[in-house]
């Protein structure tokens, strides 16, 4: 992971003159869905990276310590040995960045990746995930138990009632809050962008949550009705860039919520290299929100090697 982001004062007077034009934003994303996409062993290569970048995720009312230990597994090996073989990349310890639970099973997720003699961080949601609308020392004090477990990242709700209503400076100091309380975990901080109204509530959040400490900032707990959208992405990554160019600090992107296929995956790439730069292409700085993209990925290297599509029983379930 790189340097946490100690966070800066908070600028109200910048945060107050932000404006997004929304039709430039909407232009830009349609350019970069509109590009050509690699082919054969490039999009190959593509698709592993993507691998790379992804938290594989289970957020389900029925987790249990047997199918988080079987995600585990699988982000161990996120392809089948055999097909690496075939591009060559056996040997070059491909897993995806981390694996992402609920807070009671962050010691479920520990435990099978030290048995499995994995260094894979275990990232938690927290502060009353999804809604974030449980009283401030109970989502305090969920973060504080999610990384006494083991949970090493930790990936934060903001109050959107506080955005909403332009409580920036509130909202700033709840962050700050969550920020001590992950101590030395990085955190992640969800801007549940579907509920958040306009482009100019999206772009001042963001330069929020990076002024108050957040190493990363995520589009969507993937519980709302809208979620990742490449529009709102170009406004998180611009925030991220100015956020850059203005303090020298490199904030992470996660874009989480609806993404399931491979072909997404590579325009979220796309996105990232346009307009971040090579450097943010890795998991430091880049994760991909996921649980069944990972299935549509092995589909499409199964393809590569083979020429044929594989029945999805014939790869192994995350």
């Amino acid at each position: 992971m790189s340097a946490r982001n100690p966070g800066t004062k908070l600028d109200l007077e910048r945060i107050s003159k932000v404006r997004v034009n929304t039709q430039a934003v909407l232009k830009r994303a349609q350019h970069i869905q509109g590009q050509k996409m690699p082919k054969n062993q490039w999009q190959a290569a593509w698709l592993l990276k993507a691998v790379a970048c992804i938290d594989l995720t289970t957020l389900a009312g029925d987790d249990t310590p047997s199918n988080v230990h079987r995600l585990c597994l699988k982000a161990i090996q996120p392809v089948r040995c055999d097909l690496l073989r075939a591009v060559d990349m056996h040997d070059k310890g491909v897993t995806t960045a981390a694996v992402c639970v609920y807070p009671s099973r962050v010691a479920d997720a520990v435990k099978s990746l030290k048995a499995a003699n994995s260094s894979l961080p275990v990232a938690s949601v927290a502060t009353g995930f999804p809604a974030g609308q449980t009283p401030l020392e109970t989502r305090l004090q969920e973060v504080r138990l999610a990384v006494a477990d083991g949970a090493t990242e930790i990936d934060i709700v903001i109050n959107r009632t506080l955005a909403l209503s332009g409580q920036w400076e509130a909202m700033y100091d709840e962050i700050r809050q969550f920020r001590q309380a992950c101590g030395d975990s990085h955190m992640k901080t969800i801007l549940a962008i579907g509920e958040l109204g306009t482009f100019t509530n999206v772009y001042k959040a963001s330069l929020v949550a990076m002024m108050a400490g957040s190493d990363f900032i995520k589009t969507s707990t993937g519980k709302e009705s809208v979620n990742a959208t490449y529009p709102v992405a170009i406004v998180m990554v611009r925030a991220i860039r100015d956020y850059f160019l203005c303090t020298g600090h490199k904030v992470g992107f996660k874009p989480a919520g609806g993404i399931r296929t491979a072909q997404e995956s590579l325009v979220w790439l796309a996105l990232i290299k346009e307009e971040l730069g090579n450097d943010w292409l890795c998991p430091v700085l880049f994760r991909l929100g996921a649980s069944s993209l990972l299935a549509d990925i092995e589909r499409q290297i199964y393809h590569h090697v083979t020429g044929q599509y594989a029945a999805y029983h014939e790869l192994p379930m995350a």
